[in-house]
């Protein structure tokens, strides 16, 4: 974990330092600059467009009854796209428009789906499995169980799982 947190705070920054000093080199300290700024604001149109295209069909999948999965995957990568668009630098800049576009979107939402479908699988197999929580089943404040049917007094701060 300490690995991952000091490429993402000390490792990509000193990238996305280095290619704006590249690029202020080859093209200007002014001119890059104002390329930041110009990629900001465009990024923040097209997320904003993009973003209210998606909580239509949010909307409309609700209003049909169905669950919007996909739809809400998507949502969450325009919002990781806002966000890698906000933040100076161009490496940061290309990765959030390519998250915007749908076609490099779906496959994004295709990798992250299956990165997280094993994570989620082995998470929901340790808690539906041999531990015994379930319906009728009452969990005390340090996540012991305590069986609710059979007459006995729930512990202080203790939260009923079912009916």
């Amino acid at each position: 974990m300490f690995g991952v947190l000091l490429v993402l705070f000390v490792a990509i920054p000193a990238v996305e330092l280095y290619v704006i000093l590249q690029v202020g080199h080859a093209i200007g300290a002014l001119e890059t600059v104002v390329a930041l700024i110009a990629i900001s604001f465009l990024g923040a149109w097209l997320c904003k467009l993009q973003g209210f295209t998606v909580l239509g069909r949010i909307q409309a999948a609700l209003n049909e009854g169905r669950i919007p999965t996909r739809d809400l995957q998507d949502g969450a990568l325009i919002l990781l796209a806002g966000a890698l668009l906000l933040t100076p630098g161009f490496l940061g800049d290309i990765a959030g428009i390519l998250l915007l576009l749908p076609p490099s979107r779906a496959v994004a939402r295709t990798f992250l789906a299956r990165v997280l479908r094993g994570r989620l699988q082995v998470a929901t197999a340790g808690a539906a499995g041999p531990t015994g929580f379930g319906f009728g089943t009452v969990v005390d404040v340090d996540g012991h169980p305590t069986d609710d049917r059979r007459g006995r007094d729930e512990p202080p701060g203790a939260i009923a799982l079912g009916p």
